[in-house]
């Protein structure tokens, strides 16, 4: 059911190392993006895929994760991702991309979900830095990075606080919060 999957599609932070992310799998989570909805059909993403250590290594370092937990500098080592799509914008194609990374990344990360794998839509990225790393061509716009891998780390949605509070939180188990608000307070009955 969808409403399963959506609950059960976090954003993780922290990765087994034990579990490999074949260029195959890659591959099928961006045929998924491929069938995803575009706006005017123009179809102007592409993407790189990583699953080699030094890859992802220059990837890894271009990355910014978990604002709220400012404590927490991102994952070591041994909780690094194991594979990466970066989706790019191809300005040739569209100037903008829209909305259409939004949607792709979705898609792409509820797939991944239902074959038991973990990931992270991160948008906190040093552009200038993982063009140079990556040499990617100025025409494509860097859009996103999706950080994927086996979940090393249990995260819990749960009604936001009292005081309306949104900032999601690892408590003294290491266990990770994510508050949402209500839905009362997201329809307007206007």
């Amino acid at each position: 059911m969808i409403e399963d999957l959506i609950r059960k599609n976090r954003s993780v932070r922290r990765f087994s190392q034990d579990a490999p992310i074949s260029r195959e799998t890659l591959e099928w989570l961006v045929s998924l993006a491929r069938m995803s909805a575009s706006g005017a059909n123009l179809q102007p993403l592409k993407y790189i895929l990583s699953n080699s250590q030094e890859k992802n290594a220059k990837i890894f370092e271009t990355l910014a994760w978990a604002g709220y937990l400012s404590d927490w500098a991102g994952p070591s080592d041994d909780e690094a991702p194991v594979g990466y799509i970066v989706i790019l914008n191809d300005t040739n194609i569209a100037k903008s991309c829209g909305c259409d990374h939004g949607i792709a990344a979705q898609s792409m990360l509820l797939g991944a979900c239902e074959i038991g794998i973990s990931g992270c839509m991160i948008g906190s990225i040093d552009r200038k830095k993982l063009r140079a790393n990556l040499n990617i061509d100025s025409r494509y716009e860097i859009a996103l990075v999706l950080a994927l891998g086996k979940a090393k780390e249990t995260i819990v949605l749960e009604d936001a606080q009292d005081n309306g509070s949104i900032k999601y939180y690892r408590d003294a188990q290491d266990i990770h919060h994510v508050p949402k608000r209500p839905l009362e307070d997201l329809i307007l009955d206007i």
